[in-house]
């Protein structure tokens, strides 16, 4: 543990590390029966949680900021999400693997222990991890390696393509993720810091995590 507060002490690191770490476990979802979808999320979510518990002290414009843009960024991000799904091919094809409620049961406490699970790390875990690295590191980083010395308000094309593209594929639903990106960019342009854009993220995924029980569209957790 003191090795990895070491380690994440440096400011790219401290950016770019957790996520890494967070995003690699991905990958052993399903590997080791349909039950390990499940389980490896719990476990992403735990590590993602105490990623972000190092790293708070570390990284100062990692603070939530409530905002009447973050709100309205949030909720039409989920309207754009789930409105234009069947209008372009995925990187992948939509799975229902996250359907609990089939794997356990209707109703099966295990389900619905997995779906909290599933809406607490989407909504406290998934934006801070996402936006630290996207948002702040990245996009700075691509202006100029001191990413530090640039502000949060400066606006280059580049960078606000380049994240904004490497952020939508790394979901299946690539163009969403790059609307999003674009979205979620200029509120932290717009307010000058970062809290907005991980209040708008927690927003959104929220709403689109209550979507998807209602609606039982569980594709978009794929």
């Amino acid at each position: 543990m003191d090795k990895l507060r070491a380690l994440l002490s440096q400011p790219d690191k401290a950016r770019a590390i957790p996520y890494i770490l967070f995003v690699l476990p991905i990958y052993l979802g399903g590997h080791f029966g349909t039950d390990s979808f499940y389980w490896v999320y719990f476990g992403r979510t735990i590590l993602g949680a105490l990623l972000i518990w190092i790293i708070w002290p570390l990284v100062k414009e990692m603070r939530y900021k409530f905002s009447w843009e973050a709100v309205l960024v949030g909720i039409g991000v989920l309207v754009m999400w789930v409105g234009i799904d069947t209008f372009y091919p995925h990187v992948a094809e939509p799975t229902s693997n996250w359907n609990v409620f089939e794997h356990y049961g209707a109703g099966a406490n295990l389900a619905w222990f997995f779906i909290i699970v599933r809406l607490l790390g989407s909504t406290f875990v998934v934006p801070a991890l996402e936006e630290v690295f996207f948002r702040s590191f990245l996009y700075r980083w691509v202006v100029k390696p001191d990413f530090e010395s640039v502000k949060m308000n400066y606006f280059a094309w580049k960078p606000f393509l380049v994240t904004s593209i490497l952020f939508g594929f790394v979901h299946s639903e690539w163009l969403a993720g790059i609307l999003c990106g674009f979205a979620y960019q200029w509120l932290v342009i717009r307010k000058n810091r970062l809290g907005d854009a991980m209040t708008a993220h927690a927003i959104t995924n929220f709403l689109l995590g209550i979507y998807i029980v209602w609606k039982g569209e569980w594709q978009f957790w794929g």
